[in-house]
């Protein structure tokens, strides 16, 4: 299935898909696919970034949500726009992208523990598909900041 051949395609169910950046042609597929939304948590100037996602989303007859997070500097008012993305989605399946799959996988992992009560390890385990090897101390930081907040 084409999606699955979005770069580093991962399903965190069976109405969520999260990746890296698709290409327009993958952004049609997901919408024939029954796709009704689409997040973006990778900057405009993204290595690969669509130069009109939105519109091309739009075009599609599908929400777009677009949330710049900064690779080095994520915020938690990133996080916080993130839940309200999360809290507007129409009803269908939805893919959540940033450039490469590590800022979602942080994002949604986050998210799962504090709304869908994930564990600590599920959470975990998730975001090891994508960041196993991974060294990004901003980023660990970052998580464990959230994880105390909520």
């Amino acid at each position: 299935m084409i999606v699955d051949e979005i770069y580093n395609a991962l399903w965190a169910s069976e109405t969520l898909l999260t990746s890296g950046q698709p290409t327009e042609g993958q952004l049609k597929a997901i919408s024939a696919d029954g796709f009704t939304a689409v997040i973006n948590l990778a900057p405009s100037n993204s290595r690969n970034a669509l130069p009109d996602e939105a519109g091309v989303v739009r075009s599609l007859d599908m929400a777009y949500f677009h949330i710049p997070v900064a690779w080095d500097n994520p915020q938690p008012a990133d996080f916080t726009a993130f839940e309200q993305a999360m809290s507007q989605l129409p009803t269908g399946k939805t893919l959540i992208h940033c450039a490469a799959n590590f800022r979602v996988t942080a994002f949604y992992s986050l998210y799962a523990q504090k709304h869908l009560g994930w564990s600590e390890l599920q959470a975990n385990a998730f975001r090891a598909k994508i960041w196993q090897g991974s060294d990004f101390p901003i980023w660990e930081t970052f998580l464990e900041t959230m994880k105390n907040k909520s």
